[in-house]
């Protein structure tokens, strides 16, 4: 029987509990904080990292400034064979020579909340999942949650993230500072909320992101601040067609549940 191993329970970690709930597969859960709360979920909860010792494959779902960590001391820990997988946002800072089969990965799912409770078993449902080499074992997990894997290379997937995850959520912060008047809170609504729930993200969290990711986010604000001046400077009439067009790719790309549609 394959025996998983998820060390850190939090949104993705949890989740990933969850939905391993209705497998065949041995599940083990290390938390510091929520092991109490996993043995709901599993006989093989425990605080130790030791405890994963044996496990086939290990997803190493702690924040990011302990991801590296975890990885080097799970090398006194798991087989050569093992497969580790971190489940970071950023996957370029953990490349390097481990002493197991390590896979970094990165679920495209989440939300603004965080921790045990926040996660759920359908998390993942609908979800692409970056993966930067094959793997069927680690693919046909990914699959049994409802996600589906995309090969991508650790830098491909750091700008690419800059671009849909780390910028938009400094711009959500930027927005949402930008709004002095009280009288434009007062009447904020759907429009303004959503645009801006990513200012929620854990302070640490989006610290990492913008430390680790710099060089890629810079690149990327400066694409977006030459987009907005461009549609700025353009003439009315021009501007409508512009923005017309940029509904319709925006229509294309994701379906009426607003799922994305676009494939490589």
């Amino acid at each position: 029987m394959l025996k998983i191993a998820i060390i850190g329970l939090g949104l993705i970690g949890g989740s990933i509990l969850k939905s391993l709930g209705e497998s065949d597969w041995e599940i083990a859960a290390v938390s510091k904080s929520s092991y109490n709360k996993a043995k709901s979920y599993t006989p093989y909860a425990s605080d130790m990292i030791e405890d994963v010792r044996g496990a086939d494959v290990v997803f190493v779902c702690t924040p990011m400034n302990e991801a590296k960590n975890t990885l080097k001391r799970l090398e006194n820990i798991v087989s050569p064979k093992c497969i580790v997988c971190d489940v970071c946002s950023l996957k370029g800072f953990l490349e390097g020579g481990y002493k197991f089969n390590y896979i970094g990965t990165h679920p495209m799912a989440g939300t603004e909340e965080s921790g045990f409770d926040a996660s759920k078993d359908d998390l993942f449902l609908g979800a692409k999942w970056v993966i930067t080499k094959h793997n069927a074992i680690l693919e046909e997990i990914i699959k049994f949650m409802g996600a589906t894997p995309v090969l991508m290379d650790a830098k491909t997937h750091d700008f690419a993230a800059a671009q849909i995850s780390h910028l938009p959520m400094l711009l959500s912060f930027a927005l949402f500072n930008s709004v002095e008047s009280d009288e434009a809170k007062t009447i904020a609504a759907s429009g303004f909320r959503d645009t801006t729930r990513l200012a929620l993200t854990n302070e640490v969290l989006a610290g990492d992101m913008l430390k680790l990711n710099k060089k890629n986010i810079d690149k990327s604000l400066d694409l977006f601040i030459k987009e907005l001046n461009y549609l700025k400077n353009l003439k009315d009439d021009e501007r409508i067609k512009v923005l017309k067009n940029i509904s319709q790719k925006r229509a294309q790309m994701y379906d009426k549940k607003g799922k994305n549609k676009f494939n490589l």
